[in-house]
């Protein structure tokens, strides 16, 4: 019976489809293993690859009758090239396993300690090493007495390629240490951002193709069979452990990571400065989100921290699994990319009528939180990737920015994922549902204009930050006031009193006040802000407030003619049209009578724009990214646009400068390749005061 029971449990679709994908992911993880370690040459980026490891480690601890030899889940670096003479290494070379957490740090903390208390180690309170994940190519030195005589790679653990003929040729690499010992130590063979960018610049100049990142731009250039080029590429090192160290005069073996650190200092070899010991998970932790604003500011490329037990006898009474160190993990930042499932595409109907179709996820961790939903945009967008359900896709959010889908993992789809079509009817429209495609741009829109669900959104968007900014007044409570039927318009808003919310479900006294407070502070709105409100096609905060200044009043915005506002630089034609087809309306026309009463419009206060100070930012425009330290994004954006600039929310070649905060995401990067100019707070702040 039980092998009966075996045999059903193989046969089920359940088994058979984790079958398929563990034999396809192995097959994928493979090829750009290769490509990443042997080629030097990615075609995904780290977090992408380790998203495809994390699944297959998952699937094969669910499902351990499939795991095999050789899978590459544990598989170390790659495959020695026969370009470069074989070497068989003194010490077995590992890599480290990955956590992604806090979760999986307090478990691996938890697991390391219970370990030794089985090893017979009644201390079992170790302290833990942080270090920085440097992205570079690990690389192993040799001395004999002292001299340098043999440097490696890694390869795949147990063989390495010799390249002592390109490690001579790195300026911190020591010819000949300050002690006469023998010793084998490892490090991290690099090139720093500003290095990575000349490179990469001359590449391009010369018509070769670029570095995908500057740990293979190291990689490549430490695996050159000739020893100049490597020396142009002003390749540095850092070195952090010794795998083998003879006893001599002055010299005795270090009984804890930090004094390995120190030794390594005092023989010669550069060190990483940040090294910190550490006591608690919290003190871990602490290191650690202290580290990922600062990414962005080091002058090398990290991707993690590196947590080793201090201790040299607790790490030698831990040993290794069959693929990484027990004493040691990497805690990897926040990843901007990630791979995960599309289980279903559905269309959201926005405020305005515009249906945009929405990828549904496995659930998945990304940027520091987990994510289950990215936009798909429009058909055109989803025709372009060719996304369907089912597939496996490639994921991307950047600090606060809406999850994307980048591209689809095509090696990974089932064979009965059909291609995705738009539908004629969405019942959330209202009407009779049908939708058409908007003239002229890639999007779909409700036929119907007014359907509960637009209602509802236009009343969120009416409150919102960028709008009217009613404290307090959020999605949930706009849904138990229209539940309630105490508001139906924008103008009920502010027809409420305390005894409408009181006894609405956490509605207190103080409650009631700080809302009515919120409510009667928002009476008093800048014509901007009301025209964001609106909920006007085509009319966001940076048109709004180009019409605002333009016309003063909304008076003079309404009768405004087309040839006046198609004139308005930045405005054209198709806004035009969108402002004289709202104000026509008649729903408009009634919405606005009943509303204008209720607020006090106030004015753009025009600013000079030919002075010699403001001169300097008239026309000129800004994107702010990360997080600010003395400023909110929107307090920043303010203050450059009262000196005569403007503010967008993606980098272009028209884009002037770009003011980078902690932990700034692509944009940044975006800047750096279109040469645009990058300040960061410190700048931005002399900058202004330059000016003011």
């Amino acid at each position: 019976m039980m092998a009966v029971g075996r045999t059903q449990k193989k046969e089920s679709a359940s088994w058979r489809r984790s079958e398929s994908r563990i034999e396809k992911l192995r097959e994928l993880i493979a090829y750009h293993q290769r490509q990443y370690y042997d080629l030097d040459a990615p075609e995904i980026s780290d977090e992408a690859y380790d998203s495809l490891i994390s699944e297959l480690r998952e699937l094969e601890a669910a499902h351990p009758e499939l795991k095999t030899a050789g899978t590459p889940s544990e598989i170390v670096g790659g495959v020695p090239s026969e370009a470069f003479e074989k070497v068989r290494h003194r010490v077995r070379q590992w890599s480290f396993d990955n956590i992604f957490s806090e979760e999986e740090l307090s478990e691996w903390l938890a697991r390391t300690e219970r370990f030794l208390v089985s090893a017979g180690i009644t201390d079992s309170h170790p302290s833990y090493v942080c270090e920085h994940k440097i992205d570079g190519l690990k690389v192993i030195l040799e001395y004999e007495k002292g001299v340098f005589v043999r440097a490696t790679t890694r390869g795949d653990g147990v063989t390495g390629e010799d390249i002592t003929h390109t490690a001579r040729t790195i300026a911190d690499v020591p010819h000949r240490l300050k002690k006469p010992v023998t010793v084998v130590v490892v490090g991290e063979a690099l090139l720093s951002k500003k290095e990575f960018v000349r490179i990469n610049t001359e590449r391009e100049k010369s018509g070769e193709p670029l570095f995908a990142n500057p740990r293979n731009a190291a990689a490549g250039s430490v695996r050159q069979l000739d020893p100049a080029v490597t020396a142009s590429r002003k390749l540095e090192t850092y070195i952090y452990d010794i795998d083998y160290i003879e006893e001599t005069a002055g010299v005795t073996a270090p009984k804890t990571q930090m004094e390995e650190l120190a030794l390594l200092t005092r023989l010669g070899f550069r060190t990483n400065p940040y090294a910190k010991s550490t006591r608690t998970e919290a003190d871990i932790l602490s290191y650690y989100r202290a580290l990922i604003p600062k990414r962005e500011t080091l002058p090398y490329g990290i991707d993690g921290l590196v947590i080793k037990v201090d201790q040299i006898e607790y790490q030698r009474a831990l040993g290794h699994t069959a693929k990484a160190p027990r004493y040691g993990i990497a805690y990897k930042l926040p990843a901007e990319q990630a791979t995960t499932v599309v289980e279903d595409i559905a269309l959201q109907v926005g405020r305005t009528g515009v249906v945009t179709p929405v990828a549904h996820l496995a659930p998945v961790r990304i940027a520091g939180s987990v994510v289950s939903r990215a936009t798909l945009h429009n058909e055109d967008q989803i025709k372009r990737l060719d996304v369907r359900i089912g597939d496996t896709v490639l994921l991307q959010k950047a600090g606060d920015v809406i999850p994307e889908i980048l591209s689809v993992v095509a090696e990974l789809r089932p064979r009965s994922a059909k291609p995705y079509r738009f539908p004629g009817i969405v019942p959330e429209c209202g009407g009779d549902g049908r939708i058409e495609r908007i003239p002229g741009v890639a999007a779909y829109r409700c036929v119907a204009k007014d359907s509960a669900v637009q209602h509802r959104r236009r009343l969120y968007h009416f409150v919102s930050k960028h709008a009217l900014d009613i404290d307090g007044l959020g999605p949930k409570i706009i849904d138990l006031l229209l539940d309630q039927s105490l508001v139906s318009t924008y103008a009920d808003i502010f027809t409420l009193t305390r005894g409408d919310l009181a006894g609405l479900p956490g509605f207190k006294d103080k409650a009631i006040g700080n809302l009515l407070a919120a409510i009667e502070t928002a009476r008093t709105v800048p014509l901007y802000r009301l025209l964001v409100g609106l909920s006007i096609d085509h009319v966001g905060e940076e048109i709004a407030r180009i019409l605002a200044e333009r016309f003063g009043t909304l008076d003079a915005l309404l009768k405004a003619s087309r040839e006046e506002l198609s004139a308005i630089d930045g405005i054209g034609g198709i806004i035009a049209d969108s402002l004289i087809t709202w104000r026509q309306d008649k729903s408009q026309q009634k919405i606005l009578a009943e509303l204008l009463p209720h607020l006090e419009i106030v004015a753009p206060e025009r600013q000079s724009r030919s002075g010699a100070r403001t001169a300097v930012l008239h026309d000129k425009t800004f994107v702010f990214t990360g997080t600010l330290r003395h400023f909110t994004r929107d307090e920043a954006g303010e203050r450059v646009r009262a000196l005569g600039a403007s503010v967008t929310n993606s980098v272009s070649k028209k884009t002037d400068y770009v003011v980078v905060g902690a932990d700034p995401g692509s944009k940044a990067r975006d800047a750096e390749k279109l040469g645009v100019v990058i300040l960061d707070e410190a700048q931005f702040e002399a900058l202004l005061k330059g000016l003011m």
